[in-house]
């Protein structure tokens, strides 16, 4: 999946323009890389386009990852974002759901096992088939 095509689903997903999409995918890919090991983050970075890869970096530059839950996750999010919390929490899980349509299964279950229970909310509508953020 090439950049634009990512971007664009993001914005779809969460019915929000191209400039807000690119936001919400840069703060939660910024936001993963902080949570996820250092070498996860590397694995998930080659299976994106390059202006993605340069925003998923070990942070910081260890293996270790920095342990938060989901609440602090959307926090995070939404800080680095501008936007409040029900729409970082939309946007979190639009990425997640671009994220999978664009790297291997594998590559995304291997993300999933490094998230603890509480971000089921944000990541189980990435994991159902022909997944789409659903609003009411």
């Amino acid at each position: 999946m090439n950049y634009d095509t990512f971007v664009d689903q993001v914005a779809q997903r969460t019915r929000t323009s191209s400039e807000r999409a690119v936001g919400l995918t840069r703060a939660t890919l910024e936001t993963l890389a902080e949570r996820l090991t250092g070498g996860e983050v590397l694995d998930l970075a080659a299976q994106l386009p390059k202006p993605l890869q340069l925003v998923l970096k070990p942070c910081p530059r260890i293996e270790a990852a920095d342990r938060f839950g989901a609440a602090e996750f959307v926090a995070r999010v939404g800080q680095r974002a501008g936007v409040d919390e029900n729409v970082a929490r939309d946007g979190v899980c639009a990425v997640f759901i671009t994220l999978r349509e664009a790297v291997t299964g594998g590559e995304f279950d291997d993300l999933v096992t490094q998230m603890p229970r509480d971000y089921r909310d944000m990541v189980e509508p990435a994991l159902a088939p022909n997944a789409t953020l659903r609003r009411a």
